[in-house]
């Protein structure tokens, strides 16, 4: 399974595409979990459950070469940055703003995808590719414009110093270590495969929470915790720790990493969705028509060539 053949394009298309959904999900429904429980006990619980529930995917496979001193670097960074530091700067910065504002930040995610995707795996990102980029970040930044007039921010009259900007600071922080997480998985699917990748991260983010982890474990009354705080959590380590990173491993082996970051605009996307229907956010008009702006860059990323050319050419000739 491990070393079996990428997937068609059409799959790794549907497999980038419910990933970047899935965490757009849980970076929402991260709020309630961070009201209730200490970040890095949560971080720490989320890679726990997730590492038993793929404890049998650790085995390394017979077909699977011995690992070289850079793979074992890129596994440590990829985890490092993707999973400590995404969920540290993301569930902080969530809990500083809200979920519409974390899918704001993420705007600027499919170009810093595309960027270091140039800068370090050396790919060619194709003019189509680029516009794409473009109408992804142009789409979430009319969102964003959108967004700060359309009422008060909840948690802006808290009283926490500076909530605006340090929650804005984190998020950022968090599209950086996404962009380093999808150019480095790129490159570690050319020596293992998405199981393994999968689960040998989640054992690295466990370890590298377990110190903060356990010191807030120490302090915490897990007997306040109720029922429906325990199936989300469940829900969330499921989703974060597995779901979320096989299926972007799966894609990236069929598409090249600057077109699979285009698919990163889902996370917003989703992420403001869910603060809607789940958390009592809202949305206005403009708000929807500058989501069916960045969606269009996934159906731009995605079409087959010939097929794109077809629907620019027929669109300039109605023009």
């Amino acid at each position: 399974m491990s070393r079996s053949a990428p997937p068609s394009r059409p799959l790794a298309y549907l497999c980038l595409g419910l990933s970047m959904s899935l965490v757009g999900s849980y970076v929402a429904l991260s709020k309630p979990l961070a009201a209730v429980l200490p970040v890095f006990l949560l971080a720490w619980m989320r890679f726990g459950i997730g590492g038993l529930a793929m404890l049998h995917w650790l085995k390394k496979p017979a077909d699977e070469p011995p690992m070289t001193a850079q793979t074992r670097r890129l596994l440590f960074l990829e985890s490092f940055l993707g999973n400590f530091l995404f969920t540290a700067c993301m569930i902080y910065g969530v809990s500083l703003t809200n979920a519409v504002t974390a899918g704001v930040t993420m705007a600027s995610m499919p170009a810093a995808v595309a960027l270091m995707s140039w800068a370090f795996l050396r790919e060619k990102v194709s003019p189509r590719t680029w516009v794409a980029v473009g109408l992804a970040v142009a789409g979430i930044a009319m969102f964003a414009i959108a967004s700060r007039g359309h009422g008060p921010e909840p948690g802006a009259t808290t009283g926490k110093a500076g909530p605006d900007w340090l929650g804005q600071v984190l998020l950022l922080g968090a599209v950086v270590c996404e962009a380093a997480y999808s150019v480095i998985g790129k490159k570690l699917t050319g020596a293992l495969g998405p199981r393994r990748i999968t689960s040998i991260i989640n054992l690295w983010g466990f370890a590298l929470s377990a110190p903060l982890g356990l010191y807030a474990a120490w302090h915490f009354d897990f007997a306040a915790v109720g029922w429906g705080t325990w199936l989300l959590l469940v829900f969330y380590a499921l989703a974060a720790s597995i779901w979320t990173v096989w299926l972007w491993m799966t894609g990236l082996r069929a598409v090249p990493a600057a077109q699979g970051g285009v698919f990163t605009v889902l996370l917003p996307v989703s992420a403001a969705l869910v603060g809607v229907l789940v958390l009592g956010e809202s949305l206005s008009g403009l708000q929807l028509v500058a989501f069916a702006i960045a969606l269009a860059s996934v159906l731009l990323a995605t079409l087959p060539s010939r097929l794109a050319w077809r629907v620019g050419k027929d669109a300039s000739g109605r023009q």
